[in-house]
């Protein structure tokens, strides 16, 4: 789990795998399906079937992103208003 936040993390992976069934399934079935057809239909078709699932796995991967990108802005604040501290600190001193 890449999330620190246990429930969202749990979801989202969830949420991963049943995308990554429906690229499989969404590939498989044109190859079963309809293999009389051309080589070239069949490819079509099974990348038609994958794209739903892969529109979903990008947008949970973006999701992943943000999230990652917000604690890393959380962290580099609190390291930021530690320096600003230091910095007042040595100010006053002087």
């Amino acid at each position: 789990m890449r999330l620190k936040e246990k429930p969202l993390g749990f979801i989202i992976n969830f949420f991963l795998g049943i995308a990554w069934a429906s690229v499989l399934i969404g590939v498989a079935t044109p190859f079963f399906s309809s293999y009389h057809f051309g080589l070239l239909d069949i490819l079509i078709s099974a990348f038609i079937g994958a794209l739903p699932g892969l529109v979903v796995i990008l947008l949970l991967e973006h999701i992943i992103t943000i999230k990652e990108k917000h604690y890393e802005l959380k962290k580099q604040t609190k390291i930021l208003e530690q320096i600003l501290e230091k910095l007042d600190k040595q100010i006053i001193k002087e």
